[in-house]
């Protein structure tokens, strides 16, 4: 191995973790990554995604001139185009000034709503904050979004509802201090893999005590005192049912009750029907376990509970996190080291990016845009006439996808998401692609759903440009550029200053907030400015090991923990559940229950991992079913299955084996050519506007070999 001309020093563009990395440099190119031992975040560990998973930057996929469709699209004709061949080259200028004309002239005949952009949790705040400020100080529309949608959209809802802050109450490495922790909705060894070696430490080493509520046997319940195995779309019952036990059995911490809490009595009522027979009846899980699982966590000294996309992902996904924030209220695990409430932040930034604006009801730091205050703040700093924001809130990444027709949505703004691989019901969500009358794709692939552009804008990778992320634990840490930009690639903070230069110029607005920033630091201090949380948070004090937030000026250490002596809302605020179960439950017709998410290997819908070696570690969609259901359908290992929902179908090859439940099925939904969310259900939680992946009826029969899906046989390739 050679020896490195420099190490930079960055951090991990996948799980929401945040590790450290040392990326080793030679003649501008990365051949090594390592991480320091003195890493407070990951201690020197990496997954298999950290250390070998940045060779995606060199992908020959890879585009990095900015690029033109060949032929016009129109609304419903338009196709997706993987070939290079059906595009054209282009100067910046050229497609910079396409774009300002094409939005100006649809923004001017068809007012703001016409407008929508998605955000991104791969890219660094200050490009986040860029965006939203863009799309609202220019065009003067809420339609704003990122993937936190479709993720921990119920966790945010329940918890700023709850107790005023949507974010994981406490550090990470806490863990070490709990005697006693859950893990629901979480694969945590897979998913958050770092995270999970500290968990494992917390059980070996100190003797603390895990329950795991999951459908699926997760590595994790191989060191559990408890597993509670239920049914997709139960945890209102199963964690209302422990609740009832902690109620029934005078477990509650009262002196917390009085002192912190409000709407206890009408929340105490509505447990009286959630008995552990309840609960065992539509979840499947024993009504014993329950009690033990009550017990444990009712009596710990210091208990804490970790979730991620298993919980928020649901019909009634903020009902699911209620009922985990209940347990905490009842027992006062919350506001001290080692005790509170942890969602499990899925991709790198998708804390920051929530925190930067990039969603429809709130501007940067949750700060609401129906509220008049909150409207007037960004006028003044946005140089903006008072009355010029707009006051209503704005459409959601899957409402967005909905509202495309004529008098609705007509142009899309993607920033490095998906849709076409992470809406659910993706045969609805290609109609709708196909819909509308302008696209714009700004990332560093034509994936699936840049292939419906109009534009292509080549970014540049995390290691090639500055900025910052933030991770689950709220630290906010320096992202570092270690090598050029490959070809014309530019950040995506750049090229969002440019298009805003000539979007002013095109719409009169001269006056309006500024765009020439020097560095992307001077984008953070704005938003400090803005958001009192980062008021502190300056690149300055983030050379070490970054602070979490709330920082509250530029002496504020940071804050390792949340809620010590009092919430932000005052009291944290009980809300009475029902149950209700997932919006289609297996019948004759569809007998499974299918439930999706993510393998070690890769993450997300594939758009870095899948142009990365590690491609070759795990290189197809594998189906999970259980022994006794293989032995009922006649299938063997590997062989080839159609699995149908009532909204699609697609082929692919089994995997038999009893980390799966019986009656139900898991399908990873990184890979494009057997696309999970065909299958999956867009129903909505009413309150967050969260589709339910996690549950929806399926069929599964024999396949021929010959129908599957070649791997990535439609991505772009060529020299670019």
């Amino acid at each position: 191995m050679p020896k490195a001309e420099r190490i930079v020093t960055t951090t991990c563009p996948y799980c929401g973790v945040g590790c450290k990395l040392e990326l080793h440099v030679q003649d501008d190119v990365i051949f090594n990554v390592t991480s320091p031992f003195a890493s407070v975040v990951n201690h020197g560990n990496l997954c298999v995604k950290g250390r070998f998973g940045y060779d995606f930057i060199y992908s020959p996929h890879r585009v990095t001139v900015p690029m033109l469709r060949r032929e016009p699209q129109f609304p419903g004709t338009r196709t997706q185009a993987f070939a290079l061949s059906e595009w054209r080259e282009a100067s910046w200028e050229e497609a910079l000034e396409l774009i300002a004309e094409r939005l100006t002239a649809i923004y001017r005949r068809d007012g703001s709503d016409a407008l929508a952009a998605y955000c991104c949790a791969k890219a660094t705040n200050e490009d986040n904050y860029l965006l939203q400020k863009l799309f609202r100080a220019l065009f003067r529309t809420n339609h704003i979004d990122h993937c936190t949608r479709l993720c921990h959209a119920g966790s945010v809802m329940a918890l700023q509802l709850a107790v005023g802050s949507s974010a994981m109450s406490n550090t990470a490495s806490e863990v070490i201090e709990n005697d006693v922790f859950l893990i629901t909705g979480s694969n945590t060894t897979e998913n958050h893999p770092i995270i999970a070696l500290q968990m494992k430490a917390a059980i070996e080493k100190h003797g603390a005590k895990l329950i795991v509520v999951d459908p699926r046997r997760i590595e994790m319940v191989n060191y559990a005192a408890l597993w509670l195995p239920l049914l997709p779309g139960t945890d209102v019952a199963v964690f209302s049912a422990m609740a009832h036990v902690i109620l029934k059995e005078k477990l509650c911490n009262e002196d917390f009750l009085r002192e912190r809490t409000e709407n206890f009595a009408a929340f105490a009522a509505s447990m009286e029907k959630f008995t552990p027979e309840f609960a065992e009846a539509v979840s499947s899980v024993q009504r014993d376990l329950i009690v033990q699982a009550a017990r444990l966590y009712a009596g710990a000294h210091n208990a804490a509970i970790y979730w991620s996309l298993g919980v928020p992902e649901s019909s009634h996904g903020t009902d699911n996190a209620f009922s985990l924030i209940h347990l905490a209220l009842l027992t006062g695990h919350i506001g001290r080291r080692g005790n509170g409430l942890n969602p499990l932040r899925g991709q790198n930034n998708v804390q920051g990016a929530s925190d930067s604006g990039a969603m429809p009801w709130h501007y940067p730091g949750y700060q609401p845009v129906d509220d008049e205050a909150s409207a007037l703040k960004f006028e003044q700093e946005w140089h903006i006439e008072s009355g010029g924001l707009n006051r209503h809130k704005g459409l959601t990444t899957t409402e967005i996808i909905g509202a495309i027709a004529p008098g609705g949505v007509r142009s899309l703004y993607i920033m490095g998401e998906n849709p076409m691989m992470s809406e659910p019901n993706l045969n609805h969500t290609r109609h709708k692609m196909q819909d509308l009358e302008f696209v714009v794709a700004q990332d560093l692939f034509i994936n699936e759903s840049g292939a419906f552009a109009d534009v292509f804008l080549p970014a540049t990778s995390w290691a090639e440009k500055e900025g910052t992320f933030t991770n689950t634990d709220r630290r906010v840490q320096l992202v570092r550029r270690a090598i050029p930009a490959r070809g014309q690639a530019r950040a995506d903070w750049e090229i969002i200053c440019a298009l805003a230069l000539r979007l002013e110029q095109r719409l009169g607005r001269a006056e309006s907030a500024k765009w020439d920033y020097a560095h992307p630091s001077e984008v953070l201090a704005e938003m400090g400015r803005l958001v009192p949380e980062y008021a502190g948070v300056k690149y300055a004090r983030l050379e070490d090991e970054g602070l979490q937030v709330p920082v509250w000026d530029d002496q504020h250490p940071g804050t390792p923990f949340l809620f010590e002596g009092s919430f932000p809302r005052g009291r944290a605020k009980f809300h009475p559940l029902d149950f209700r179960p997932a919006a289609e439950t297996p019948d004759q017709e569809y007998p499974f229950i299918l439930t999706t998410g993510r393998v070690l290997e890769h993450w997300h819908g594939g758009s870095m991992t899948r142009h990365s070696k590690l491609d070759d570690l795990y290189p197809e969609a594998l189906m999970e079913l259980h022994p006794e259901d293989a032995t009922r359908l006649g299938v063997e290992d590997r062989q080839t299955v159609r699995v149908s929902s009532r909204r699609g179908t697609l082929v692919l090859r089994v995997s038999i084996t009893t980390r799966t439940t019986l009656g139900v099925v898991f399908i990873p939904f990184h890979f494009r050519e057997a696309a999970a969310n065909l299958l999956t259900n867009d129903v909505l939680d009413p309150l967050a506007k969260i589709p339910e992946y996690k549950a929806c009826a399926v069929r599964i029969s024999k396949a021929d070999e010959s129908e599957l899906a070649r791997p990535q046989a439609t991505q772009a390739r060529g020299r670019y």
